[in-house]
């Protein structure tokens, strides 16, 4: 039989699993729907046409969103917080460093051109 504490410890971990689960697939949904929504297209394993993307960007925030009211934020909104947030900033520096690209790579699957942004002084 748990504890009080085991009975709040318990849930609280799956809080910050659920979350952070939710930044990761929340976080690498925007740029698969952003991509698609703009007619370009981005690394996908399904392919890297735009619809591919809007379809795959889609699904993933829809599932995002699923994932995050399981996860009983209301309960412990600073474990989910932190979960999230570190959930969302591994994805983000997983895309800023051409992750997609590299994945496509790995896998074998042919990557569309990349757009690199140069900043004007």
């Amino acid at each position: 039989m748990l504890t009080e504490l085991e009975s709040e410890v318990v849930p609280m971990w799956s809080t910050v699993a659920l979350s952070l689960v939710a930044g990761i697939l929340g976080v690498n949904a925007v740029p698969h729907f952003v991509k698609g929504m703009m007619g370009e297209e981005f690394p996908n394993v399904t392919g890297n046409a735009p619809v591919r993307n809007a379809v795959a960007g889609f699904l993933g925030l829809l599932l995002t969103a699923m994932i995050a009211s399981w996860a009983d934020l209301s309960s412990h909104p600073w474990a989910g917080a932190v979960g999230i947030g570190l959930g969302g900033l591994s994805m983000a520096i997983f895309h800023g460093l051409g992750g997609a690209y590299r994945l496509n790579t790995a896998l074998g699957l042919p990557n569309p051109p990349r757009q690199l942004h140069s900043t004007v002084a």
